[in-house]
This record gives structure tokens, sequence and C-alpha cells, in this order.
């Protein structure tokens, strides 16, 4: 029985939400000009349920390039009203129109010179009549049995809201490198921002050893840095070779050790690097590519080595 109620409920809403998209016509598209040309802030207001929605609008809007931020509708007459200036466009929430919290801030409204575009389910009411500009979303009635709790106009709301957000966006011509950069935490921004340099470990936290250092040194380097290789150099910090604990191991199970064989004997010569400007996605796809199996390359600048690159430390980066 819950399972078939649970269904009424949701296909209600969906097709309301088919609904409104169908009638989607002029309106909406002036909402997006004005959007667009906006040159303040959208001011998403609201209250109870409506106001969810609002806020949450307010927070799409902004991470997709346009200036936005929410404004509670019961605050905005304790002084929230000065945030509001005639550069603005508030867009309002209230599927009856007769929302009293949002019907009296009209005239402050218009006094700021602020545009005003209301989104609602009575095209005919108190707030629509004041609006300048109104996005019907076209729900008669509620999913709620009593057809009291916000429901299927809340759901309305969020999906033409949305839409408008996602309309915006697309005219902006924003991008993902424009998301990346209001999302520089999220696993995309990491994907197009972060860079080598940024995941790797500076030289002075590695391994590094020179050609003549003795096997029992190279080991104590990478077992000290917790790293799992070692850089071999000259003075000039140019990359001779590379010793991986896997070289040495590998060596050791065929050889008796030696305590006087030097790194130059277990190095490869000519190893793999890669360069800290590269992004740090493309860096994984350098690990997975690699002819054999690694987990650690010097990172290379202008032909001298200034960190070391760990697979690990790429996997813990966010980036995937």
């Amino acid at each position: 029985m819950s399972q078939q109620f649970g269904k009424r409920v949701m296909l209600q809403e969906a097709d309301a939400v088919v609904s409104c998209a169908n009638s989607l016509g002029v309106d909406f598209s002036s909402a997006v000009e004005w959007i667009l040309g906006c040159t303040g802030r959208v001011i998403c207001c609201g209250i109870g349920k409506s106001g969810h929605i609002a806020n949450k609008t307010a927070a799409t809007l902004a991470s997709t390039g346009t200036p936005s931020f929410f404004l509670h509708a019961a605050e905005a007459v304790h002084g929230d009203l000065g945030m509001v200036t005639e550069r603005d466009i508030v867009l309002l929430y209230t599927h009856s129109g007769e929302t009293d919290e949002l019907v009296r801030l009209f005239p402050s409204f218009k006094s700021s010179g602020a545009r005003t575009i209301l989104i609602t389910g009575r095209p005919g009411s108190t707030a629509a009549r004041l609006s300048d500009l109104i996005l019907d979303t076209g729900v008669k009635e509620e999913a709620c049995p009593n057809n009291l709790a916000p429901t299927t106009s809340t759901t309305v709301m969020l999906a033409l809201s949305d839409a408008l957000a996602i309309a915006v966006m697309e005219s902006r011509g924003f991008g993902k490198e424009d998301f990346a950069k209001y999302h520089p935490a999220g696993a995309l921004g990491k994907r197009l921002l972060l860079t080598v340099e940024s995941v790797m470990r500076p030289l002075a936290d590695t391994a590094v050893s020179s050609v003549t250092d003795p096997v029992l040194v190279v080991m104590k380097a990478i077992a000290t840095a917790g790293v799992g290789a070692s850089c071999v150099l000259n003075q000039q910090q140019e990359l001779l070779g590379f010793v991986t604990e896997g070289d040495l191991r590998r060596h050791l199970l065929k050889t008796p050790i030696n305590i006087d064989a030097t790194a130059e004997e277990f190095m490869t010569r000519n190893p793999g690097t890669i360069e800290p400007d590269l992004l740090a996605i493309e860096a994984l796809e350098v690990f997975q590519n690699y002819p054999i199996k690694i987990g650690e390359l010097p990172v290379v600048k202008d032909g001298k080595v200034v960190g070391l690159l760990m697979l690990k430390d790429l996997m813990r980066s966010g980036i995937v």
C-alpha cells in the first residue's frame, strides 16, 4: 500500500514538472535575459519551504557564474532590505502568491529600483500583480492528500529554478574551466586546476643520492624520507639515475648483498620524468600508461630535479 502511495506522489510530481516544461514561453526567455543583463546580484527571496528552494537557487546561480545570495523574507524587514540595490533582480518564491512576509516587501523593492521576478502557482495573486515578471509553475494541487504540505509546488519550483540557472549558464558561455574556479575543492575543480607541483613532494622531503653512495646509504635515505625511490643527482641537481625499492629487492634476490656496491650499480639510467606544470589528472594517465608498473616519477624543471611525484599522493589528491 505504501509503495503504491509513494509511486502516486512521484508520478504526480513528475507530471507537474513535465507540464511546466511544456508551458515555458516568452516569460522564461525574458527572465533569462534579465539575469544575463543584471549588473548587480540576483537576490533569491522566500520563506518556509519555498524559502529553502530560494536558498538552493541562490547557491546554484552563484556556482554557475551569476552573483547571487539568499534573502530571508522575515529578516528583510528587520534591516536586510539594505542589501537590495537598483542594479539587482529579486527572484521571489511563493506558491500561493499571498504570503504576507513577501507581499509586504514589494513597496521596498520598487523604491530601491530593483526588478522583481515571481515564481508562483497563482498568476492572479497579489504578489503576481505586484511583480515585474511572472513564472507560473502551473501547479494547482499538492501531492499531499490534504493539499496542504508544499510538495508538488516546491518540486516544480526547484526544477524551474534549475532550468533558469542552467539556461543562464549556457547563454553566458560558462564552461568547465569557469565551473572549476568556483569549485576548487571538488573533483572537477581539482582535475582542471591541480598540477603536479601541487601534489609532488619537494626535493627536500625526498630521498637524494649520489652515484658513489653505498647501497645501504641509499636504502636508509629512502626509508627515512618515507618514499619509494631515490633520485641520483650530480652537484647541479641534474638527474643521473633513479633507484627504486623494487630495483633494490630484485637485485638483492639475485645476488648476495655487497656492502661496497654503489647507487650507480643499481640505478636506472635515463628514467622517465614528469614536469611540474602538468595537470595532476594528466600525470595520473602517465602512470597508468607507463610500459611497466611504477609508483614514483622524478619531477624535472629546466633540467633540474625539483621533487618526486608518488602515485599514492596522486590518488589521495581527490582527482578521482
